[in-house]
């Protein structure tokens, strides 16, 4: 009887993974309605308002992920793992914006940073449950993506809800699409000169480039090899296969909203 329960319970376990849409359909749909793109496809701003009056299709989409059990996600290979957490950090940092919309709308707050208590801010609050357990933002970044996938370009695909944060695209990731999706992002961020690039005095880059330095296994190598989205002409293309310094330019963390663009 115990070997049937088990049996069993695989069984159940492998059906309810396979059925995952790692599509993530829902959450393109909602992408598509309420983000906007613009700038050349560079950036992308979020209608809040339109987002927190009609929530539920997020909050549907958000509690089939909190739905995934720890087993179901072990039996995903790595792209679809990776895809899963990356969307989850993005939609669940959209609920965050959209439950707090009165702060936003009173004037008492102005980003995502204006979140949270005094003693936790918005990237340590409990919020959420994924994979079993309650969690929190830092934990889907920092315990669990940057610690199993070595993928620096996760720095371009997740998006904090700030306008100097890389774009969110206006579909979900997918594991069939990832390559091509991650490889865009950090393309389009590296292309956005409000944000990186070239001038007089070097290169200039976004303080995520600082912050999270470490992962990219050497950063002048790194970005020598989007050269050609970083700089504009042979001659800049030329100054990166050379020494050159760095300098990380302010980071605006405004929300990402319509109102912001």
């Amino acid at each position: 009887m115990r070997y049937l329960f088990i049996i069993l319970f695989f069984i159940s376990s492998t059906v309810a993974a396979s059925n995952f849409d790692h599509r993530h359909t829902p959450f393109t749909k909602v992408l598509k309605q309420h983000v906007t793109v613009y700038d050349n496809n560079l950036k992308s701003a979020v209608d809040y308002t339109s987002l927190a009056a009609q929530p539920d299709a997020l909050n549907q989409y958000l509690n089939t992920l909190s739905a995934v059990t720890s087993a179901q996600y072990q039996q995903w290979n790595a792209n679809q793992q990776l895809a899963f957490l990356i969307n989850a950090y993005n939609g669940f940092t959209l609920k965050l914006i959209i439950d707090n919309m009165a702060e936003f709308k009173s004037g008492e707050a102005t980003s995502i940073r204006d979140l949270g208590g005094f003693f936790s801010g918005p990237w340590d609050q409990e919020f959420f449950t994924l994979l079993g357990e309650k969690r929190t933002l830092n934990w889907l970044e920092h315990d669990k993506i940057r610690v199993d996938f070595d993928e620096p370009r996760i720095h371009a695909a997740l998006v904090c809800a700030a306008v100097s944060c890389p774009k969110l695209r206006s579909e979900a990731f997918t594991g069939n699409n990832l390559e091509t999706q991650l490889e865009d992002q950090m393309a389009t961020f590296l292309s956005d000169d409000d944000k990186n690039g070239i001038d007089a005095d070097g290169i200039y880059l976004s303080k995520i480039f600082d912050w999270y330095g470490e992962d990219f296994g050497g950063l002048k190598n790194y970005l020598r090899n989007y050269s050609k989205v970083l700089a504009d002409n042979a001659a800049e293309r030329q100054r990166l296969q050379s020494d050159f310094s760095i300098r990380y330019i302010d980071y605006n963390w405004q929300l990402n909203s319509i109102e912001n663009r």
